[in-house]
């Protein structure tokens, strides 16, 4: 039997094309299989579709914490340990979750960058090694370094994991410190930039919402305070002046109104008025205030406060201004712009 060169071509074509769509069904579920077979990555920077896939896996362990069993063996170099679970659906979320993590470390790929325990061992992943050992229920992984910091930073990592599958969520919440020597472990170091002698700060160049510059703030105070001490809410003010000037990464400019009313408006009375009206040998509040003045902070006084509590403008320290009232104090300067700070009782 002949057959025709165009009889012959019609099943031939039909079937190439079926070969290429199972070649193509087939390609895809292997890109998608994970942990059995090289699909693709989790994505740069910790975020997209595999930083999504993380968080998907995470949330499911944390959630069935209880079905968890780990053991964390300490090493000189490192850590081993085992995590497991007699769940199948749990032990192989184990696995996955241990694969895709092995390849951030490797492929310095961050996740949980907020931690700062996580921020700071995925700045050394080039330090780390992980040999990772599939077990009937789980997975068994050792993880060292070289560098006497990073192996700190490991197994300060594997005691963290463990808190993970000991207490499921309320472990996920927090923040985990770097680990320190107490050689290493410094107290707070604080710092006056503008106004010396009060205010103290922290320099915090690398947290969030930094100082702005040209902030301006309206504060209102109305706290008062024992009256042979310094008003803790007048200091805390120059601490605002210092927190602007160098507390974050860089000074930034700032412009401050202080309204003083209710039980702060006293405070600002000279020595001698201040002395006979509450016994003392001179106000304490003085010296402070008149570094905020120095310092470039507006102080303004509620008139009908003070006349109301029985003293008189005149009464009033020379370097702050009597205003007719806290409440236009308030009301013109926030319609200049300026934001609203309450220091209230």
């Amino acid at each position: 039997m002949i057959i025709g060169k165009k009889q012959m071509k019609t099943p031939l074509l039909r079937n190439g094309m079926l070969v290429i769509l199972v070649c193509v069904i087939a390609g895809s579920a292997l890109a998608q299989r994970g942990p059995g077979g090289r699909g693709p990555g989790r994505g740069k920077g910790g975020h997209g579709q595999g930083h999504d896939r993380d968080h998907v896996d995470f949330r499911y362990l944390l959630t069935n914490h209880q079905k968890i069993k780990r053991n964390v063996q300490e090493l000189p170099n490192g850590v081993q340990t085992l995590t497991e679970s007699e769940d199948p659906q749990v032990a192989a979320k184990i696995r996955e979750h241990v694969y895709w993590m092995k390849e951030r470390i490797e492929k310095k790929q961050p996740i949980r960058m907020r931690d700062p325990l996580f921020a700071e061992l995925f700045k050394h992943a080039a330090q780390i090694k992980m040999v990772t050992e599939n077990t009937p229920n789980g997975v068994r992984v050792v993880e060292t370094s070289e560098d006497p910091y990073v192996v700190k930073l490991i197994q300060e990592h594997a005691k963290t994991v463990s808190q993970f599958v000991k207490r499921g969520f309320p472990e996920a919440m927090k923040n985990h410190p770097v680990p320190t020597t107490q050689k290493e472990a410094k107290k707070p170091e604080y710092i006056h930039p503008n106004i010396q002698r009060y205010g103290k700060v922290v320099q915090l160049p690398h947290a969030a919402q930094q100082p702005r510059a040209e902030s301006k703030l309206c504060v209102d105070l109305t706290r008062g305070g024992a009256t042979d001490q310094l008003n803790p809410s007048i200091e805390k003010i120059a601490r605002y002046v210092n927190i602007y000037e160098g507390a974050g990464k860089s000074p930034a400019s700032v412009q401050i109104a202080v309204v003083l009313h209710g039980d702060a408006t006293l405070c600002a009375l000279n020595d001698d008025a201040y002395a006979k009206r509450f016994k003392t040998e001179s106000n304490p509040n003085l010296d402070c205030l008149h570094e905020l003045h120095e310092a470039g902070v507006s102080i303004y006084v509620c008139g009908q406060s003070l006349i109301g509590k029985g003293s008189q403008p005149e009464e009033v320290v020379v370097f702050a201004d009597v205003a007719v009232s806290a409440l236009t104090s308030l009301v013109n300067l926030q319609a200049d712009g300026y934001a609203y700070v309450p220091l209230l009782k």
